[in-house]
């Protein structure tokens, strides 16, 4: 058994608000900071294909037996507000009391880096496919606002930091598991 799928975004288009790279290549940066981690703490993990689709993601995670479906993505305010709005939204399905523990537990971690932590919500979704197709119990978290200047800044000035939050996160959701 793997314990968890990770399912860094695939959305190369989704642009950083200066050019500087996109969603999907800076989730599969904190993506691949992250593995060494979850490695160290003894914990087994697939991984989505980066060239692939969210349904090849919710596929592949379906075909095994993970404990946990993880995607990371970073979001993007609708055009009439595109750069204004800051936070991180961690996504559960409202129906899957294991999911809503996980993440309240990485909403705690993140809080513990991110700058405005009262802006660090869990939201309950019925409408998000990684969250109501995965087998496992999964949680998408939006790393704060790529369109916005600061937030962007700081999902990539704490690349290691919200890896290693997200490893001691993932290490505790699955020994609650096991409990």
């Amino acid at each position: 058994m793997a314990d968890v799928f990770l399912s860094p975004s695939t959305q190369e288009y989704n642009e950083y608000y200066d050019g500087g790279g996109n969603e999907e290549y800076y989730m599969n940066i904190i993506t691949d900071e992250l593995i060494p981690y979850l490695e160290a703490m003894g914990i087994s993990y697939g991984r989505n294909d980066p060239a692939g689709t969210f349904v090849d993601s919710i596929r592949k995670s379906n075909s095994g037996d993970y404990a946990l479906h993880l995607a990371l993505h970073s979001n993007a305010s609708p055009p009439q507000s595109a750069g204004k709005t800051r936070g991180v939204q961690v996504y559960y399905y409202p129906y899957s009391t294991k999911g809503r523990r996980a993440a309240e537990i990485f909403a705690e971690k993140l809080r513990e880096i991110y700058p405005l932590p009262e802006k660090v919500k869990t939201v309950p979704t019925t409408s998000l496919g990684e969250i109501v197709r995965t087998k496992a119990p999964a949680v998408l978290i939006e790393l704060a606002y790529h369109d916005n200047p600061d937030d962007a800044e700081w999902i990539r000035d704490n690349i290691n930091e919200t890896a290693q939050l997200l490893a001691l996160g993932t290490k505790e959701i699955l020994e609650t598991e096991n409990e």
